[in-house]
């Protein structure tokens, strides 16, 4: 029988421009950890794996739902309890125009089902810069041209208004506001927010708030929601138990749809057509959003106790480092120093894990505005830990860039 030479198979082209610097890290760490090495991990946020646990009602809630036998597909769009759970705490948080409420596995999935059920070929959709990853990665496997505007480092991270209004074209069909800040840790005053809806208004554009870590805020200021400044537009939110929950292992996210009825219905029909192709989120997990949202909320003092100190090492440090500095972050668990350094940031990345085993992300990663070099830590470690992490960041410094 002749032989059959093998070809390559190739994967799809649109994957390309794929990237997540987040995990894409892991090889620098694996080959750190061969040689013998303990990496410290202050590039993912992941509570668990330092000193935060999810609530033990959160946990008994599951508990229960598996011995119910809750172990089978659940409703496409969520159980009913979840759902009503959901749709309370947007009244809660001064949305009164909900018109849809969904449960996904993550808030990852709610943003892929969201953009995929809006976008069409060659529209677009303006996303921060620097942004969450994976915004770019959904909209780079829907071959949808990345469009970014710039958040203003010299004003706290806010949104650049006047780059936004450059941005939009006859083409844009949404924007993406993270609020709070991943990752920043910024958090949009109502000003910002009512400016930014005014843009959307005008030129009839949905906005996704991406408001994942809206109960971790760092300052006394708190957490205004975008769709209840503007109940009038068409808003998607995003929320989850991950981050205020402490539970990102679960995979449960939400999204809710408010504005006009009459103009979001078209559109919650393609969002639930997906939702029906997809079977359903976790089932049993799902009995844990009321049990969040409605039971105690004592964790939340400790957790943002917590990291309010350690955005204040954090600060300490970056302040009194020679070629570093920062925006003081509000909000989630995140910091995005400014290097002044000769190099690119995934150099310096790379290095301070090979030479000091202390893993971060580069700020490149994030679509960084260009001509700039930042990185991101994670500062959810104890204070030691991350005090034993930045001195070893500033004699990586001091030695490298004398």
């Amino acid at each position: 029988m002749p032989s059959i030479q093998t070809r390559e198979i190739n994967a799809a082209h649109r994957l390309e421009n794929v990237r997540y610097a987040i995990r894409d890290l892991a090889a620098v760490a694996e080959q750190v950890t061969r040689q013998g090495h303990t990496v410290l991990p202050l590039n993912v946020g992941d509570p668990n794996i330092f000193d935060f646990q999810t609530p033990p009602h959160l946990v008994e809630a599951v508990y229960k739902a598996m011995r119910d036998n809750k172990n089978g597909y659940a409703p496409s769009a969520g159980v009913t309890e979840a759902l009503d759970a959901i749709r309370d705490e947007a009244e809660r948080q001064g949305i009164r125009s909900v018109q849809d409420v969904f449960v996904t596995s993550g808030v990852s999935e709610a943003v892929d089902i969201c953009l995929t059920a809006l976008l069409n070929p060659g529209e677009q959709i303006l996303t921060p810069s620097p942004d969450y990853p994976l915004y770019s990665a959904v909209l780079s496997r829907l071959g949808i041209p990345i469009t970014t505007y710039d958040l203003n480092e010299h004003d706290a991270w806010q949104p650049d208004l006047i780059d936004i209004q450059r941005k939009i074209t006859s083409r844009t069909r949404a924007i993406v506001l993270i609020n709070p800040n991943n990752p920043t840790g910024a958090v949009c005053s109502r000003r910002m927010l009512e400016q930014l809806a005014e843009f959307a208004r005008r030129h009839n554009l949905v906005v996704f708030a991406d408001e994942i870590y809206n109960k971790l805020i760092l300052d006394d200021h708190g957490h205004i929601s975008l769709a209840a400044v503007a109940p009038d537009l068409p808003v998607v939110t995003f929320g989850g138990l991950s981050k205020n929950y402490v539970a990102p292992g679960w995979r449960i996210g939400w999204a809710s749809v408010s504005g006009d009825r009459a103009a979001v219905k078209p559109y919650i029909e393609g969002i639930h057509r997906l939702l029906r192709a997809r079977l359903c989120a976790n089932h049993p997990e799902q009995y844990a959003i009321k049990a969040a949202l409605e039971g105690p909320q004592d964790h939340l003092k400790e957790v943002c106790d917590k990291l309010r100190a350690r955005r204040d090492l954090t600060m300490q440090w970056a302040n009194s480092t020679p070629h570093v500095s920062c925006v003081s972050p509000r909000g989630a668990f995140y910091a995005f120093p400014r290097l002044e350094i000769p190099e690119a940031d995934d150099v310096f990345v790379k290095e301070l894990c090979l030479q000091k085993h202390v893993l971060v992300v580069h700020g490149s990663g994030f679509g960084q505005k260009p001509g700039t070099r930042h990185f991101r830590i994670v500062f959810l470690p104890d204070e030691q830990t991350l005090a034993k992490a930045y001195r070893s960041i500033s004699e990586f410094i001091a030695l490298r860039y004398a």
